[in-house]
């Protein structure tokens, strides 16, 4: 069962298609969350097992979805990681909380992370629990899906082979009845980064033609090297928003390229987190994470 044809998904698409804000990236998932609670404050000693590693992320994560600074107002949406999806934020379901609560439209990320290096990219690896983690999402009535893979260098056959595993697994999320969002990162360390994106670029637009009329996807690409360069996807009918991701720039940084990029809006992570501390009060976490909002809704838009 989908929930595409619900009231609650036409409101979420029309909110996505022209609400001015950003996505909260919060889905870090097993492998990058100890670098997560490192930049938050706590260390390897605070947290004991796995479980006690993953109450912690949860603990940060509804820290930052119950705060007064974090609402609909500037923040459009928010990526969960399927644990986050599967726990409650303050007695409720976490896509219930954002979406009933906060006004801010929840996506699932469906990727068990990235296969080793091979012809200058990284592809996801196989997702073989992906049709149970649809169905799950549509019982949250969550909105749409984001999925990762890595370009590292400007390798034709491995541009090829990203954009068409994205677009296949994105296939299936489509008939699920969710929309979602298709991420071919593009390593901001790449010597070949510009040339990278210029054959990224006409991949995705050949890639597009396969969508069906009356379905759209969201792009969430690397800040461009040259500025506005992915503004023919932000007025794409197949295309219902595109987004970037900080891809490991401080956030001033990621800020001023983002502006550069006009219709393009956030969905950042580590940038949205930058400052955060488990030891900070509440006054203080809800002073840095406004004034965080603010810079990034500013930024997103231009």
């Amino acid at each position: 069962m989908t929930n595409n044809s619900s009231p609650t998904y036409a409101a979420q698409f029309e909110k996505m298609k022209t609400g001015k804000g950003f996505i909260a990236a919060l889905d870090q998932s097993g492998g990058s969350t100890p670098k997560a609670l490192s930049l938050y404050g706590l260390s390897e000693a605070d947290y004991t097992t796995e479980a006690a590693m993953f109450d912690r992320i949860h603990e940060m994560r509804s820290r930052i979805i119950t705060s007064p600074a974090f609402n609909g107002t500037r923040v459009v949406g928010a990526i969960l990681f399927e644990m986050t999806m599967e726990r409650q934020v303050d007695g409720m379901g976490a896509a219930a909380y954002l979406w009933q609560k906060k006004n801010v439209i929840p996506f699932l990320k469906v990727d068990n992370g990235l296969a080793d290096e091979a012809n200058g990219v990284q592809l996801m690896k196989p997702i073989p629990e992906l049709g149970d983690r649809l169905a799950r999402a549509n019982v949250h009535e969550v909105f749409g899906t984001k999925m990762r893979s890595v370009i590292k260098t400007d390798n034709q056959s491995g541009v090829d082979e990203v954009v068409a595993q994205q677009f296949a697994i994105g296939r299936e999320i489509l008939d699920a009845g969710l929309v979602p969002i298709i991420e071919p990162e593009v390593d901001i360390k790449s010597p070949r980064k510009a040339e990278s994106e210029v054959m990224l670029k006409a991949a995705l637009n050949k890639a597009l033609d396969s969508v069906p009329a009356d379905k759209v996807v969201m792009f969430k690409l690397s800040l461009p090297s040259v500025a506005g360069f992915y503004s023919e996807f932000v007025s794409h009918p197949k295309v219902l928003r595109v987004v970037a991701l900080s891809g490991g720039y401080s956030r001033d940084e990621a800020n001023r390229l983002l502006a550069e990029n006009p219709g393009v809006i956030a969905s950042f992570s580590r940038a949205l987190t930058e400052g955060l501390s488990a030891k900070q009060s509440d006054a203080e976490f809800n002073a840095t994470l406004d004034a965080t909002i603010q810079s990034i809704y500013d930024a997103s838009i231009t």
